[in-house]
């Protein structure tokens, strides 16, 4: 069925958007979730839903999972947004060519397009599925970056350009980008894919610096707190580097949930990331 409900909460609310079931022809139901897209990928079932939440006044959220794996939500973004502020935010100058690491949602693309110094955003997602979600525009932010002039789509694995000889551009090899922002795993030591897992290794990184600009930004969203090996790891490899935790609101906790952001430069400047 295309609309399902979920029974693990005890939460029922009719979802805004109806939809007739495949099942039952000429029965329209309002459920709790509503899944726009289910499709099968090497990596496994990949499915994104629509729902609003009774505890939240019924906004509407957006929800991407792999199988039984939630991977990210539309309610908690501002670690994504952050992701692309700061790690803009430590570079000069302006014609910046960027490439982002996993399309998700769209936001961490959008907070870096929101720049006006970018002049261009490379987005590389290994799920052909996400991609044509943000084309259908069949999420927020779809139509958005998809009319972008900036902004590509280019449907490859992010670990296997970012390692291989060469850049990211397969036109022009020798082609550097002023940043590289990345958010497909959840942490350095808990990969979606454990094939990712080379890529958090000192030829790993040092692979990656080798594409970006002297004075170039790394940047790493993780969904775990700050690792001090992680740090001491990106030390070694780059000029400089910067931990900073992200803090937000929970509505279903009432406290606070906290994401972390890495940004290491390359050599080329002489001010440094501070701590």
């Amino acid at each position: 069925m295309a609309l399902l409900l979920d029974f693990k909460t005890s939460d029922y609310y009719p979802c805004p958007a109806q939809r007739q079931s495949r099942d039952f022809p000429g029965i329209q139901m309002t459920l709790l979730f509503e899944e726009l897209d289910y499709q099968k990928t090497p990596l496994g079932e990949i499915s994104l839903r629509r729902r609003a939440d009774p505890r939240l006044e019924g906004v509407i959220i957006y929800e991407v999972r792999l199988g039984e794996e939630f991977l990210m939500s539309s309610l908690f973004t501002d670690a994504e947004i952050q992701l692309a502020r700061l790690g803009l935010a430590a570079l000069e100058g302006e014609g910046l060519d960027i490439v982002v690491g996993g399309l998700g949602l769209g936001y961490t693309a959008v907070a870096a397009l929101q720049e006006p110094a970018v002049r261009s955003l490379m987005v590389v997602e290994v799920m052909q599925p996400v991609i044509d979600w943000h084309r259908r525009a069949l999420v927020p932010l779809g139509k958005e970056l998809s009319s972008d002039p900036r902004c590509t789509f280019v449907h490859a694995d992010f670990f296997e350009l970012a390692t291989a000889a060469g850049g990211f551009y397969r036109a022009d090899p020798a082609r550097l980008v002023h940043a590289v922002l990345l958010d497909i795993d959840h942490s350095p030591s808990h990969w979606l894919n454990p094939g990712n897992s080379a890529f958090y290794s000192e030829q790993g990184l040092q692979s990656l610096a080798g594409k970006l600009y002297p004075g170039g930004i790394f940047g790493l969203w993780s969904n775990d707190p700050p690792d001090v090996d992680f740090t001491t790891l990106l030390d070694s490899v780059f000029q400089s580097s910067r931990t900073q935790v992200i803090s937000f609101a929970n509505p279903y906790t009432g406290g606070a949930s906290s994401n972390t952001v890495y940004l290491a430069r390359t050599p080329g400047r002489e001010d440094k990331l501070t701590k």
